[in-house]
């Protein structure tokens, strides 16, 4: 690179931006706020919760799909035409579009956003094929991986700010105004902030395009497919790197996927959960940093960033292991007792309509329902007809409970009591469960919490014609649902904990660092620090099947943090350094239709675990296959031939054009 120092660090800062510039898209839409929106908005008048979940996934499987199938001929074309920042722009369009369209979507429009979520993805991942194509033409191979681990952390930086922005956004402003306008920001974030990258960075030469300038570009760029394929042996090293990438991403990707959903089963509260992910988008961002700097040899003081990285490794499990067993229940978060059943209430459980725990009264009629309408809940449905001010009354000890029931053209409102006391909502306002709808719906859920535990009564009553959105007296339930003791835990303490143990390792790091890994930390290349990140993983698997506590999940997210972004962009950097630069498009685009194959298995293997046994702690155990297999796989990797293969062919490309 004929450049100065200034404008390389320039160039450097204008690509590192771009992770900064997307990132928002996959915290706030794909993962944060638009699943939710969409099963509970957008997809509100579809036959059910898992008919919404199922178009959901539909979506995603789709955009997928359309990228695997693009990407490696978008990869070749690029090279050939000399078009990555063009193509970018491209595809960074798409997705800005769609996902700023995303304003548009309300009650029902649930095709609509399926098709802009199709759309925005494909323009997210379409563009991060020439994104990280571009990683050997903005950087030396010597800083790569610093640069590829400062892309991950603006990245954590980027997406978690905008995220507790949205975050706030819906919380303060009314009804579903937050989150369309959410998805607006996104877009506009990720607009404004591509702009450096298409400014300072110039668009790569190819050696190849002088080569082929008398045939068609299509036709060059489908030759050139099934050449990689079929000459992929050629480069055995890259290919062996990236089948072990390939399957260990898919398990670290299908971790990041299920945190929440697993935290969720295991009773954490929302506010946790929001509040772990962004702890790991935050801590990510110093720890890709420095996992990013432990293989180079231009370090200062590796020793001391091994030793820091080594003692979090070892003391976090410790730390959250002995808090669950040595800390009081409030403050741990571990479980509570269960509910035991009283001589007046029932206890923790789920309970049909027709036991004894219910109990009704007013003026009631039953009803049959057609065992073709009900479909699956024909066993559990209890449907009756009340008068004005008849009420479903039940009995329990606990505090939260579930209601399953249905929606439907002649269904009512009705109001919730507690004790004989209408229930309020955050607003002060009196809670109503509103079951009218066009359509038919069932298997519809909503929570309700007492304020404290111990023995109530639940009361739904008709409304009647005491409220003017009422237009039917149909009450139908399924069940009710007792659940568990509420986890309580003091995050203060536990965070206060986790800060100070990082105090506590870098102390450790300062005093014994030396004397402990000097040697250890010479010896760190790129790859060891990927088969030290994927043992971290290993132990996250296993911990992740035991865990039971608030500051377990704490402290295992704080782990994850320490190795995600440090990971992905080291397998990032380390692939970019094993592919001629001028086939970078073509190669990144055999990447992207691998690993959009790839990570089918991991989620198939998480939810056929979870079918058979019917928890996700077996599921989440046996990720530790994809990071046992990736280890092998990855342990195997001549990276140096590689190099030196990859530098030989740009060589040669380089004497053919003279």
């Amino acid at each position: 690179m004929n450049i100065t120092d200034r404008e390389y660090r320039k160039r450097i800062r204008a690509w590192t931006m771009y992770d900064w510039a997307n990132s928002a898209f996959i915290t706030t839409v794909a993962a944060a706020v638009l699943p939710v929106y969409y099963s509970q908005v957008a997809a509100s008048t579809l036959a059910s919760p898992a008919v919404a979940t199922a178009y959901w996934s539909m979506g995603l499987s789709i955009s997928l799909l359309i990228v695997a199938v693009i990407a490696p001929l978008l990869g070749t074309v690029s090279d050939v035409m000399r078009g990555k920042k063009k193509f970018l722009s491209i595809f960074v369009g798409i997705g800005v579009v769609a996902t700023g369209l995303l304003v548009l979507v309300k009650s029902g429009n649930w095709l609509l956003a399926s098709l802009l979520f199709v759309f925005g993805r494909i323009g997210f991942a379409g563009a991060n094929v020439f994104y990280d194509s571009l990683l050997p033409h903005v950087a030396k191979i010597e800083d790569q991986d610093k640069v590829s681990s400062r892309g991950y952390a603006m990245g954590y930086l980027g997406g978690g700010l905008l995220l507790a922005v949205n975050v706030v956004m819906i919380q303060l402003l009314p009804g579903t105004l937050g989150p369309r306008l959410s998805f607006l920001s996104v877009a506009l974030w990720w607009a404004l902030f591509t702009i450096p990258l298409i400014k300072n960075i110039p668009e790569p030469h190819t050696l190849t395009a002088r080569l082929d300038k008398a045939r068609t570009v299509i036709s060059v760029s489908f030759k050139r497919i099934v050449k990689t394929f079929k000459d992929i042996r050629q480069y055995k090293e890259l290919f062996k790197l990236l089948l072990a990438a390939l399957i260990y991403l898919d398990g670290i990707g299908t971790i990041i996927g299920v945190a929440a959903i697993y935290g969720a089963e295991l009773g954490f509260g929302t506010l946790e959960l929001i509040l772990a992910l962004l702890l790991v988008q935050f801590v990510g961002i110093p720890f890709s940093l420095i996992f990013g700097r432990l293989p180079s040899k231009d370090t200062r003081h590796r020793h001391i960033v091994m030793a820091f990285i080594v003692f979090n490794i070892i003391l976090l499990p410790v730390i959250g292991i002995g808090g669950k067993n040595l800390l009081p229940e409030n403050i741990s978060g571990a479980p509570l007792p269960a509910y035991t059943s009283t001589a007046r209430a029932v206890g923790e459980g789920e309970y049909t309509a027709t036991s004894d725990a219910f109990s009704y009264r007013g003026s009631w009629t039953d009803q049959t329902v057609p065992a073709a309408t009900i479909r699956a809940e024909q066993d559990r449905i209890y449907r009756r007809t009340g008068d004005r001010g008849a009420r479903m009354d039940f009995s329990f000890n606990g505090q939260k409970i579930t209601i399953t029931y249905s929606v439907g053209p002649d269904h009512g409102i009705w109001n919730v009591e507690i004790d004989g006391q209408s229930l309020q909502d955050k607003d002060g306002q009196p809670t109503t469960i509103n079951t009218y709808r066009p359509n038919l719906r069932y298997e519809n859920t909503v929570t309700l919490q007492a304020l404290t535990p111990g023995e109530h009564v639940l009361s739904l009553v008709n409304l009647g014609d005491r409220d003017p959105r009422s237009s039917g007296t149909v009450l139908t339930i399924a069940a009710v649902k007792v659940l568990s003791p509420l986890r309580q835990s003091n995050l203060g303490f536990v965070i206060g904990m986790i800060f100070a143990l990082e105090v506590v390792c870098l102390l450790l790091a300062l005093l014994l660092g030396k004397v402990l890994f000097s040697r250890v930390a010479e010896k760190m290349n790129t790859k060891r620090s990927l088969l030290l990140a994927l043992i971290v993983y290993s132990v996250i698997a296993v911990w992740g099947f035991f865990l039971d506590s608030v500051v377990e999940f704490w402290c295992l997210a704080w782990l994850i943090a320490c190795v995600q972004g440090g990971s992905q962009a080291l397998s990032r950097s380390l692939f970019s350094t094993l592919i001629p630069a001028p086939k970078s498009g073509e190669f990144f685009g055999l990447f992207g239709i691998m690993e959009k194959v790839a990570t089918i298995f991991g989620p198939l293997v998480f939810a056929a675990a979870a079918a058979v046994f019917d928890s996700s702690r077996p599921a989440v155990l046996s990720l530790i296959v994809f990071f046992i297999v990736g280890m092998i796989l990855l342990a195997r990797v001549d990276v140096e031939k590689g190099r030196r293969m990859a530098r030989a062919e740009e060589t040669e490309l380089e004497e053919r054009l003279k």
